[in-house]
């Protein structure tokens, strides 16, 4: 048997050992750690809007009352009416969206009414125009229904953007005839809305005044004091008295002692009631009232209360400006207007409510 020399066994002795020494010096192996699981998200609920956006709305060029968009997409019909006392009652007054109030010849008054959000079927006593009528109805365009008048003031009228619709003259007269069982020239009437359905595709009006969302925020019953009446003196004839009716929240209208009614029975009344103070030009023979270029003061009725206001009119297709004492623009409450130009020589007395 071979045998090995001590110092091989010696060697080999020492390689065992530092084997067993770098065993021993090895790392210990760790478990891998477990990974933690991720949180659980709750799924937000689902939201369903409950908000339905309101319908479109305009507002009534003429009277500032809320209406569905175009369903007021026509021309305004005016008309000058008779106020002689063998015209009264007249036909249709009392639907008008604005009638304007000017003195006339003899110190009476005549009217230039307006109608667009309601059309009677006629109206009248239709009269003729005067020389301040093309400053009035300009601002509303459309169609205008009169008797006649002189040449000059005829000239007038129809040099302005309105379609003029004069008895017996052109290819409307048989819109305008005589249809009123009352000697002339207080008979004459116009079929209101077949005119309008005639030229149905004429241009609808502009607004014509700042209007309150409501009448609690109209400019006399914010700012103004309380009336229960005022009284209106044109001249000689033309007298006109406004009493505050708390029952049927209007300004009910009288001509001297008598309360004012249409032929239907309908008392004339208005939701506001503007009066200017005007300058009237007596020198024509036919009296003017200047409003193109114009400025004075008058007062704003609404609410049964007034307030102070200042107005101008800039040209003849302008509409009025109405300021308040603080500059700002008047606003009306929605509905119907009557405008009263009280000339300057004439009187507008309130009485405190």
């Amino acid at each position: 048997m071979p045998s090995f020399s001590r110092r091989r066994l010696g060697g080999l002795t020492v390689a065992l050992a530092l084997i067993v020494g770098l065993g021993a010096c090895a790392p210990e192996e760790r478990p891998l750690e477990s990974e933690s699981p991720e949180p659980s998200v709750e799924p937000a609920p689902s939201y369903t809007s409950t908000y339905e956006a309101p319908p479109p709305y305009a507002l009534a060029p003429l009277t500032g009352a809320i209406i569905e968009p175009g369903s007021l997409d026509r021309p305004v019909l005016s008309a000058k009416i008779d106020n002689a006392p063998l015209a009264r009652p007249q036909v249709g007054l009392d639907r008008a969206d604005v009638v304007h109030v000017e003195l006339v010849e003899g110190g009476s008054i005549r009217y230039a009414a307006s109608w667009h959000s309601d059309l009677p079927d006629e109206v009248g006593p239709v009269r003729s125009v005067r020389p301040m009528d093309p400053d009035i109805v300009s601002p509303f365009g459309g169609i205008l229904a009169y008797s006649g008048a002189q040449p000059q003031f005829i000239a007038a009228m129809l040099d302005t953007p309105v379609r003029n619709v004069i008895f017996d003259r052109g290819d409307d007269s048989d819109l305008v005839y005589r249809g009123l069982p009352r000697p002339s020239p207080h008979n004459v009437v116009a079929r209101a809305a077949q005119l309008v359905d005639r030229y149905a595709t004429d241009a609808p009006p502009r607004q014509q005044f700042a209007f309150a969302d409501r009448v609690e925020n109209a400019t006399a019953v914010r700012d103004g004091v309380p009336a229960s009446a005022f009284s209106l003196r044109y001249g000689q004839v033309g007298q006109s008295v406004w009493e505050w009716s708390e029952a049927d929240a209007r300004w009910l209208r009288s001509q001297g002692a008598q309360p004012d009614v249409a032929l239907s029975g309908a008392r004339l009344s208005a939701t506001n009631v503007i009066v200017l103070r005007v300058i009237v030009d007596f020198g024509p023979g036919v009296p003017q009232t200047l409003l193109a270029g114009q400025s004075g003061s008058g007062f704003v009725a609404t609410g049964g209360k007034t307030v102070p206001i200042t107005w101008s009119k800039a040209g003849m297709a302008d509409s009025y400006r109405l300021l308040d004492d603080h500059g700002v623009a008047v606003r009306l409450a929605p509905g119907t207007t009557w405008i009263e130009l009280v000339p300057d020589t004439g009187d507008a007395t309130i009485t405190a409510g």
